[in-house]
């Protein structure tokens, strides 16, 4: 294990690799040099060849949204020239991997957009997610107005924006947020198996059936489905699908070569 300041990076087995948010004292909020570095990070990570990775906190908190100490001085002009949001998430939301967060605590503010911009969420019973940044005078800026809505749907969304209305885990695996809830204690331990089970799969073809799967989020049904037969013919320009069938028909386990 390797500590770069505010993000502890712990190799798995098989190109999984962990990313554990590192401010315990103040919940893991999120200061721009925690993001900045969590961005590098994935970014590096990927470049190495990192095959999935698992996003944790502690079990007080995964991150209790941004650091509002940080925020407060900033301008209309600073946020904007800055771009603010922009240059700090775009290693994040650039990524090609699957990235699975494991949530015990308050998802916060910034710390929910996180969790929204997970491919896979596993949740602790404790977890709690929330958009409050109403409450302080702005509104959710890295994803929260967008993608919570396709998560939870516009009613819920709303009560969470406006409201602050603050979701529990079972709540949030029953509107689509979470994807499993466990005990806290497993919640990490499960997002690494599932990690596992998704390094031990061909890599270009779970990059496809991501890309296809994200493509729904921002297209018509008829885009999405042109979009998704164009990725299923394109798996059969790999050898990995010939090596997976032909693996399935001898009942063995398949030799991936990611090609």
């Amino acid at each position: 294990m390797t500590e770069q300041n505010y993000i502890l990076v712990t190799e798995h087995d098989n190109g999984v690799y962990q990313l554990t948010l590192n401010r315990p004292k103040v919940y893991n909020a999120l200061c721009d040099a925690l993001v900045a570095e969590l961005s590098q990070q994935v970014r590096d990570l990927e470049a190495q060849g990192a095959r999935a990775l698992v996003l944790t906190g502690n079990h007080k908190a995964f991150a209790a949204g941004g650091d509002i100490a940080e925020m407060q001085g900033l301008s209309y002009a600073d946020v904007q020239n800055q771009q603010y949001v922009e240059k700090a998430w775009a290693g994040l939301e650039a990524r090609r991997i699957p990235l699975i967060a494991a949530v015990n605590g308050f998802a916060f503010g910034g710390g929910c957009e996180l969790v929204l911009l997970s491919d896979i969420v596993i949740a602790g019973r404790s977890a709690v997610f929330a958009q409050p940044e109403t409450s302080i005078g702005i509104i959710p800026g890295a994803g929260g107005t967008q993608r919570l809505i396709r998560a939870v749907g516009k009613a819920k969304a709303m009560n969470m924006i406006l409201a602050g209305y603050q979701m529990g885990a079972l709540e949030a695996e029953r509107s689509g947020l979470v994807s499993q809830v466990v005990d806290d204690s497993e919640a990490l331990a499960e997002a690494l198996r599932v990690a596992q089970v998704i390094a031990g799969r061909s890599k270009p073809v779970i990059a496809s059936a991501r890309d296809a799967v994200n493509f729904a989020e921002q297209s018509a049904l008829t885009d999405g489905l042109s979009y998704e037969k164009a990725r299923f013919y394109g798996t059969f320009a790999l050898k990995d699908q010939a090596e997976g069938m032909q693996a399935f028909l001898d009942k063995r386990q398949p030799n991936w070569t990611d090609e």
